[in-house]
């Protein structure tokens, strides 16, 4: 559906994004029959995939896990992940005739009256019982901050801000964080002809044994006592380690993996660390922050969910302060497989929740003229 197209009557539920979270919210949703819509704020589908840099191939990729009721068609190693995986997307929105209305930029979330929530857009105000929250992190990355920032004559950038390796052909860039992206960049850059100084704030957890089903569980775990406790989620790599990736054991013997600790400065012309000997400084053309990403909840503000921890208290994929809204892909479901999962969870607490207060207004799979009306978006 165009987002010039009239918006519907009150809704069961909206989906914010549609991302793998925000899609399998929506497949258990059409599946549930009830009346629903999926506001995405990108030109077409694929959610963040969209904006990863053309060097990430899927060979490089984690893995995929497919959308439910779709396995993920067979996609050559050194395809664009970019191009791959929301081609796959594209697909499945229309394979099972989801509404998914884009581009729409969603402003705030708030109360209005009568049990309803009202989303506001640039497209207009939408209505609905309930919300699940779809929107992941790529919107928010996060930059932080230290001295000398505003000095630095040379590029600093973030993950969303890399094209690709060419641009430092020849250069020195400081690459911060401690994640498989910054791995990723490391051996591009040296690649490529550039050279590379990789600082960390802790040392990397490297781990030597294959990521197991167990491991995971067990990560999961750790992820959801914080969101239990009203916490910020840590970082996935914070949780689980490094795992021994080919890319981590090709840097690994290429002899990129030599972290130094984070700098305390930056300069006009580069970095600096204060020693008990004096400044030890390094040049550096650019500075890449691979430093991860904050979920992007801040139209979710009016609601009052955040807890004075900096998090929003969760019961599964319920908030806890108001059972009517959902957040998907957010802590212990911020993968591909965890995003299936909690789709599922939401929906089945909202099929409940609706139908213990009499508020459904389920369509058997469509049948009504406004979910009718928000078909399926052009790819």
């Amino acid at each position: 559906m165009d987002a010039s197209e009239p918006v519907p009557a009150p809704l069961d539920a909206v989906v914010i994004g549609a991302g793998q979270a925000g899609l399998s919210a929506a497949y258990f949703l059409r599946r549930a029959g009830l009346d629903f819509a999926v506001l995405d704020a990108d030109a077409g589908p694929g959610g963040a995939w969209r904006h990863r840099w053309p060097t990430l191939l899927m060979e490089s990729v984690h893995g995929v896990h497919e959308l439910p009721g779709m396995p993920v068609p067979p996609i050559e190693p050194t395809a664009q992940a970019r191009v791959a995986v929301p081609a796959y997307f594209a697909a499945y929105e229309q394979a099972m005739d989801l509404p998914v209305v884009r581009p729409v930029k969603v402003a705030a979330v708030r109360e209005a009256g009568e049990g309803l929530l009202a989303v506001d857009t640039d497209a207009g105000t939408w209505t609905t019982r309930t919300l699940i929250n779809a929107t992941g992190t790529w919107r928010r990355p996060f930059l932080p901050y230290y001295p000398g920032a505003a000095d630095f004559r040379g590029r600093q950038l973030h993950t969303v801000d890399y094209a690709g390796p060419d641009e430092f052909r020849g250069k020195h860039v400081v690459v911060v964080g401690g994640g498989t992206s910054a791995i990723h960049f490391l051996a591009e850059i040296n690649a490529a002809g550039g050279t590379t100084t990789w600082v960390t704030r802790r040392p990397p957890q490297f781990r030597d044994d294959e990521f197991t089903p167990e491991l995971g569980r067990a990560a999961v775990a750790r992820v959801e006592e914080r969101v239990r406790q009203g916490l910020p989620p840590q970082s996935v790599v914070t949780v689980t380690g490094l795992p021994p990736t080919a890319a981590v054991r090709d840097a690994r013997e290429r002899g990129l993996l030599d972290r130094t600790p984070m700098f305390d400065r930056l300069t006009p012309d580069g970095v600096a660390w204060d020693t008990p000997d004096g400044p030890r400084t390094v040049h550096a053309d650019a500075v890449l922050w691979a430093t991860g990403f904050r979920a992007a909840l801040d139209h979710l503000a009016p609601l009052g969910l955040r807890e004075p921890g900096g998090g929003i208290r969760m019961d599964g994929t319920r908030t806890a302060a108001d059972p009517r809204i959902h957040l998907v892909g957010y802590g212990p479901s911020a993968s591909t497989i965890g995003a299936n999962r909690a789709g599922r969870a939401a929906v089945h607490d909202i099929t409940k929740l609706l139908h213990d207060t009499g508020t459904d207004t389920g369509t058997n799979a469509g049948a009504d003229d406004r979910t009718g009306r928000a078909a399926t978006a052009a790819a």
